[in-house]
């Protein structure tokens, strides 16, 4: 059994991350992108990823910026943009940045980029018991509404779901939740800065994995022995 820790926009805010490694002791923890907010509190990236309990992936957001890239390279997290990396029975695979939004964020793609890196990004990817994409922007059609009826998620990435389990997103603050997408887990835990993540939990012997959203406000369960 394995359990992960999926956490992302992030936004700066280090200190209320650090709540949530209080509570949980996850064998992986997966970071979805905006670890910065416009590239200030860069200078507490290493920090934070130093201070993290389990082996970190990570991807950047369209709120950080392109700067941040050396930055993870030099920390102590593992960087997985137009990466895929083998842990075992679980693959993951990493798409940083975003779609074109209206705010011209720090790092995004025109659609032609990122139809690009999405080609990539699954050539670098082997079939495995569970195959999980870390994706900042949420797949078209998939936790990505910012009004009625209103999507904003990313096309290239809606067309390469089936390839994966389980797609871990973040970018629309207001999506949190879990829902399918062509069949395939689509999961948005929240913002972090207000204390939100997911745990995954994987089982070889289980067909679905478990997937439960939490906040560092939340109740701490007690197990009697």
């Amino acid at each position: 059994m394995t359990e992960i820790v999926f956490i992302t926009d992030i936004h700066g805010k280090f200190d209320i991350v650090y709540e949530i490694f209080n509570r949980e002791s996850p064998d992986y923890v997966l970071i979805g992108g905006d670890v910065t907010d416009l590239g200030e509190t860069l200078d507490g990236v290493i920090p934070f990823m130093e201070d993290i309990p389990a082996p970190t992936f990570v991807i950047p957001g369209n709120c950080d910026s392109r700067d941040i890239l050396p930055v993870l390279e030099a920390s102590d997290a593992i960087p997985i943009h137009r990466k895929s990396i083998d842990l075992g029975m679980i693959t993951i695979s990493g798409i940083g940045g975003s779609n074109a939004t209206p705010f011209s964020t720090p790092f995004e793609h025109s659609e032609e980029d990122l139809e690009a890196i999405t080609k990539e990004v699954v050539a670098k990817t082997g079939k495995n018991r569970w195959n999980i994409l870390v994706t900042h922007a949420p797949p078209f059609g998939a936790l990505d509404e910012v009004a009625p009826d209103v999507h904003v998620g990313a096309f290239p990435i809606a067309k390469i779901v089936k390839e994966f389990d389980i797609i871990c997103c973040g970018h629309i603050h207001e999506q949190r939740g879990i829902c399918e997408l062509e069949r395939r887990i689509c999961v948005n835990p929240g913002p972090a800065y207000a204390g939100n993540y997911a745990v995954i939990t994987l089982d070889e012997d289980e067909d679905e994995p478990k997937i439960v959203l939490k906040n560092t406000r939340d109740p701490i369960e007690v197990t009697e022995e």
